[in-house]
């Protein structure tokens, strides 16, 4: 009998085969099996257009293994698409034939604007944010571009150049040289010329990256120190970087896979000229793309909030949190951000655009580790936050919501907030602080017991205003403010606690 709660989407991509698969629980996926095979099928293609032998069986094997996990997930519940290389291919019904045979399913070949819809569909699942988004996926043969809002796509492409045909016309040599990468720059920029134009006049608030490349890039930087944020300028000198090698075999960077590294320079000369031609000022990676936009496709729900709501409610669900009392915090929390926010300018506080929304999420998810138990709670959950799927957060702000978690009470653990990449360590500490402060005056987890409250900052100290005798009648909370206020002193950033006079 089949697991009618399984469902599974596989991509025949022109670099790799991928194979997604989750288990749909109380409304929400949970993601069992990610299973990916670098088969290089552009890199069988012949020049009178058809894929060599080779290629194709290196293709019938990787789908050999896909085959046996689909055994298990009704027919209905699976999609399996084939992309560029298979669009162009000469030959591709004998790929087909034997391809189909082995999976017991069929295999649509999607045209290059459903695959960027599709693509889209899965940024748009997985990742989040606001506004106009541009979505960049640099595949093996094709490179998608797609403006969306929302979860509608209102501008797509699919431009013929990829990571695979672009080593073979560019770098077959096996040289990484200035001279490479120029051709291989100057012919991106040539293919993306006819359509730069559209999509700077329609323009985009953010831009996502869903791609191994963009991947690849992010996790070299994050390496080398840098934060997620790929830029231009850390694009040139990742170019550099690569040129200093001489060869392509000898390729050795930091925070590079081995699998990666042949196509890796051939990726990033197409980013470079990306982000030149269509004046990208930076870009983060997305959390999905191709595969879960068959998948969310399949299982349809909750497109109509957030990514990063979706991931909260799901993870309120699974560990039974109290939504009541985590509703009660984040209010308190970010009363307190927006009251400091209102005196940024006299202050000259400066806060990020994502801190309100991070410091919101923490407030909403504070009480995880108790799942396990209380002594230790906040490490463990940080620990969960670190180790969970959460589409729609960036590795670096799991990062920071990790970090928050963890400094919620008792010492400061000023490592993690230090050692964040999604904001300023400064805004980090001060957010920890806010959300001590928050819980403390929620102690009660009654509706109206949350006391009317102002504060202010002065440099790095804070003023915590409360009505007029208010400790006199509220004792715990009282005295653990007393205690956070001497803790916070002592590291130097200075907590006061007064009261209204009447």
């Amino acid at each position: 009998m089949k697991n009618s709660a399984l469902y599974a989407a596989i991509d025949l991509g022109s670099n790799s085969f991928h194979m997604l698969v989750v288990h749909e629980v109380a409304g929400a996926s949970r993601t069992l099996a990610k299973i990916k095979r670098k088969v290089r099928l552009a890199a069988g293609l012949q020049a009178d257009g058809s894929l060599d032998q080779a290629a194709m069986q290196r293709g019938w094997d990787c789908l050999q293994l896909f085959a046996e996990q689909l055994q298990d997930i009704p027919a209905e519940h699976i999609r399996i698409v084939g992309t560029a290389t298979l669009r162009i291919a000469s030959n591709i019904n004998a790929f087909l034939e034997t391809a189909q045979a082995i999976l017991g399913h069929p295999i649509r070949v999607i045209s290059g604007e459903e695959e960027a819809a599709l693509i889209y569909e899965g940024v748009a699942w997985t990742s989040s944010g606001t506004g106009r988004r541009l979505a960049i996926d640099i595949g093996g043969a094709s490179t998608e571009l797609v403006i969306g809002e929302g979860t509608s796509a209102l501008l797509l492409n699919s431009l013929n150049m990829g990571c695979v045909t672009w080593l073979k016309r560019y770098f077959a040599d096996g040289l990484l040289s200035e001279s490479n990468f120029a051709q291989a720059i100057a012919a991106a920029r040539h293919v993306l010329t006819p359509v730069a134009g559209a999509y700077l006049k329609l323009g985009w608030q953010g831009c996502i990256g869903a791609s191994g490349t963009i991947q690849a890039i992010q996790e070299i930087m994050v390496s080398q120190g840098e934060d997620e944020r790929i830029t231009l300028a850390k694009l040139q000198v990742l170019k550099q970087q690569a040129i200093a090698c001489q060869q392509l075999d000898k390729l050795s960077l930091s925070g590079l896979h081995a699998d990666r590294a042949s196509v890796f320079p051939s990726g990033l000369a197409i980013l470079i000229a990306l982000f030149d031609m269509l004046a990208i000022d930076d870009m983060v990676l997305a959390g999905g793309a191709l595969r879960e936009g068959l998948m969310y496709g399949m299982l349809g729900q909750g497109q109509d909030c957030d990514a990063r709501e979706r991931s909260a409610n799901s993870v309120i669900s699974r560990y039974q949190l109290d939504r009541t009392q985590a509703e009660r915090v984040r209010n308190t929390a970010l009363n307190a951000l927006n009251q400091l926010a209102a005196q940024a300018t006299e202050q000259e506080l400066e806060l990020d655009d994502s801190a309100s929304a991070m410091l919101g999420w923490a407030a909403l998810l504070y009480e995880l580790g108790l799942c396990i138990e209380y002594k230790r709670a906040p490490e463990h959950g940080a620990y969960i936050i670190s180790h969970i799927d959460l589409p729609g957060f960036t590795g670096a702000q799991k990062q920071l919501l990790a970090a928050l978690l963890l400094n919620q009470r008792d010492d400061f653990q000023f490592d993690a907030l230090e050692q964040q990449s999604a904001i300023s360590t400064e805004q980090a500490v001060l957010l920890a602080r806010l959300l001590r402060i928050s819980i403390i005056l929620c102690l009660r987890r009654t509706r109206g017991t949350v006391p009317e409250f102002q504060i202010r900052a002065q440099g790095s100290q804070l003023t915590l205003t409360l009505p007029t005798n208010w400790s006199q009648t509220h004792h715990l909370r009282a005295s653990e403010l007393q205690q956070e206020a001497q803790r916070q002193t002592e590291l130097g950033w200075p907590l006061v606690i007064k009261h209204r006079e009447e």
